[in-house]
This record gives C-alpha cells, structure tokens and sequence, in this order.
C-alpha cells in the first residue's frame, strides 16, 4: 500500500463545480489542498443550465472568460404548457433582466464536460494537487484533525493519504453522508430522469436561441437546453411510477415518452442521438446534517431535490464558496466551529428551502395557472424572476415578495381545489412508492449523475 506521510491541510473529495471551487478558494488562502476525482475530465456530466447568479462566483473563481467561450448567452426560462381555454401550447418566457438585481441580466448554457474541465485545471493553476482517476474507498476519522482517506491511484493501487480536514463534494455518490448513515430519502418529493443529448433539434430564434424550455405533460416535465456547439440537452423528469414502466430499451422509453408531448415532439421530429441515452432514478434526498468534526458536506453530496429551476450547480458553488470562508475561520478559530458550521447549514439549507417550495409544488395546476399568467403586481413576477436567476439568499425585497406568492398561490389552490387534491395525491403516491420500492432495475440507474 502506498502512502504519504505528508499531512494535507484539506482533502476534496469529488472534481465537479462544487469541490473545484472548495479547493481553488482554500487553496488562495494558503492551504495545502489535495482533490480526489474517480473519473478522467473531461467526462459526461447532466446538468448545462447555469443561472445569473453563478457569474459572480466564476468572476471570483477567474474563469468568466473561458466559460463565455464556451457557452450560449442563455437571457431567460421558457416554460410551455397546454391552454385551458383553446387547447393549443402556450410559452411564457421570464427573462432575467427583469429581476431585481440587473447586474447579471443572462447566464450561460454549457457542456458540462468543458465546463467541470475549466474549473479543474483552474485548481491546478491555483497549487492544489489533482488526482484524477482515484476512487476513495475508505474514510477513518483518527482523532482530531487526523483523518485518513484510503482510494485506489490511477494504476488502481490502494492508497493513503492522511489529512487535517475533508470536503465531500462526491455529488450523487454522497460517500461520507452514506458511510456516516446521514443520507436518507427526501420524504416529500421524489423524481426520476431519463436524458441525452441530441443534433438537429429546432432551436428558438434571436434573443432565446440559448433559452432553456420546460414543458409539463402528464407523467413530469420536459427540459430542452441548447448548447454552443449546435447540440440540445433533451431530458424528461418523470414520476418514478411512470419510469417504472420502462420496457425494452431506454432509448425507445425516452422517444415514447417525447411522442406524448406534441410541441416537444414537434421539436425532435428530425433529431438524431449523440451518444448514450441514460436514465436516473429516485434523486430526491438529505442529509441529517451537514457537518461534523473535521467533515463537511457540499453539493448534492449534501442535498439534492430535483433539477427543475437548474438550481443544482448554483447552490452547489454558492455552498463551496460560502463554505471556504467558513472552514479558513474554523481552521484560524476552532473554538468557534460550531457557532460558524451551524450557521452556513442554516443558511443553505433555507436557499435549498426556497427552491423547495415551488418544486414540490411544479407540477400541480396552479402553479401552472401562475407561472403562465405572470403579473408584476407589487413586483411579484420581479421576484419570481429573481429566484429562477438564483437571488434567494441575502435579498429581502425578493424574499418578502416571494411570500406574497406564496399567499397567491394559496388563493388559486382553493378556486382550483380538485384538480390540486388530484396533484398532490399523484405526487403523495410517487413518494410512497419510492419507500418502498425501487424505481428501476439497478442496471438502468446511472448514480453518479
């Protein structure tokens, strides 16, 4: 067994946006810094659309530049649904410039695969030692500021280091929440994907050519993001009772699944796959806490609920960043851990909260209704632009008025009370499902995505 005596300040745990942006932070304030990732970048990764708030943050990062290189100017979220009244599909676009911060009036669509790469090599230019291809397999908590992290190098020889501090950032693999028994199933919401990428998809016009669209229909909700090199991210997000049904192949599931949706389909009527169509399942899930002596979890490592706003890698980098200041303090003032730990878990999970309340609520008919009838009374529909731009930590205009949406909601909950029973009783019975059963056969469930 190899091993290094040397003790690390910080091991990472994980290469993607979240832990890229733990360890390039920490390692700019002087910490010895060693990142762990299992796979070779750049590789596949679900999950393109980024929102206006992760622009400060790749600014902060020094990366802005290579990212607008590489991505599409996305100026806002297209969301499509059926017209009660002529039948027809109807599209409502909220753009981002009209929230209430105009400082990032767009964001950009990405290929995971360049973008997570850009963020790695930044690490390495910042000093932190990159070790791809090594699959931790083991965490000892010794004493103390001691721990051990045992993985197998990129000969697959088992290893060791020994470190002071470690971040997990292991996305969906979620390895200390899982060794610690910290992970558990999220009790009010579960979801499944099955996705892919695809060439000659119809793309929007002008101003929304980069513009991510959401369709409901009856089993979910559709995602369609372009990407800069003419492809589209094309993905269903489905009821775990419906992926259920999965037969034959997944990629004849995921076309019988586009045919039920006319205005999605219309779209894909002459697109050809690139690459593998994948599926994932029972996503939605928690940890019991965040922290503990000389760990702290981030990312979907901590927490994941459903990608539907494309929250996952701002809250995830918005954590990272938020969590470097926190772990330098700790490190400089000890004493003060608890106080310091307690808080940046308060404060993450109230923006994980945030988008909560109108995930769980996505799909039912009233929030349809509202998200396709906006209005800006009392800059309500500014609000709920901020929140999709993912303003929904310090801003208290926004917070106030997303309150006010919330009594809104209420009050279309009421006058359209059966259809909303009906909603939430299919969403109660999906949750249910997944407690006590699986969603797919392992063999069809991609984990790490």
């Amino acid at each position: 067994m190899n091993s290094s005596e040397t003790t690390i300040d910080i091991i990472v745990i994980g290469g993607g946006p979240v832990g890229t942006t733990a360890a390039a932070l920490l390692s700019e304030k002087g910490y010895s810094v060693c990142l762990l990732e299992k796979a070779k970048h750049p590789r596949f990764h679900i999950g393109e659309s980024l929102l206006p708030m992760n622009l400060p943050i790749l600014e902060r990062l020094g990366v802005l530049d290579q990212i607008k290189a590489i991505g599409i100017i996305k100026h806002g979220a297209e969301f499509n649904a059926i017209d009660p009244v002529s039948q027809e599909w109807k599209r409502q676009t909220f753009y981002f410039e009209k929230s209430f911060n105009k400082k990032y009036p767009h964001a950009y669509e990405v290929k995971r695969s360049e973008f997570d790469h850009i963020l790695l090599e930044n690490c390495k230019n910042k000093g932190v030692r990159v070790l791809e291809n090594n699959q931790v397999t083991q965490v000892d908590f010794i004493s103390p500021g001691q721990v051990v992290v045992h993985h197998n190098n990129e000969n697959n020889e088992p290893t060791i280091l020994y470190g002071r501090y470690i971040i997990d950032a292991s996305g969906r693999d979620s390895l200390l929440s899982r060794r610690l028994k910290l992970k558990q199933k999220n009790p009010h919401h579960q979801s499944s994907a099955i996705f892919g990428h695809f060439s000659d998809v119809q793309r929007r016009t002008g101003k929304d050519e980069g513009n991510i669209s959401i369709y409901w229909f009856e089993h979910g909700w559709f995602w369609l993001i372009p990407l800069n090199d003419g492809s589209m991210s094309v993905g269903a997000v489905c009821w775990p009772e419906y992926l259920k049904t999965l037969e034959g192949s997944t990629e004849a599931f995921l076309w019988k699944t586009i045919a039920m949706n006319s205005a999605v389909a219309s779209r894909m009527k002459k697109a050809k796959k690139l690459g593998e169509i994948r599926a994932t399942g029972n996503f939605a899930y928690t940890s019991k806490k965040m922290w503990g002596r000389d760990f702290m979890l981030l990312g979907d490592a901590f927490a994941f609920v459903d990608p539907v706003f494309s929250s996952g890698v701002y809250l995830g980098m918005s954590g990272a960043e938020q969590a470097a200041e926190i772990i330098d303090q700790c490190f400089k003032t000890p004493e003060r851990t608890a106080q310091l730990c307690t808080q940046l878990e308060k404060r993450i999970r109230s923006g994980i909260n945030e988008m909560c309340w109108f995930i769980y609520r996505f799909t039912s008919p009233a929030i349809q209704r509202l998200f396709m009838n906006p209005k800006n009374d009392y800059q309500v529909e500014s609000a709920l632009i901020s929140m999709l731009a993912g303003d929904i930590f310090d801003n208290k205009a926004v917070k106030i008025r997303l309150k006010l949406f919330h009594f809104i909601y209420y009050t279309h909950v009421m006058r359209m009370l059966p259809g909303t029973i009906k909603s939430w009783l299919k969403r109660r019975k999906n949750v249910q499902v997944i407690f006590k059963k699986g969603t797919m056969p392992e063999d069809r469930v991609d984990e790490s995505l």
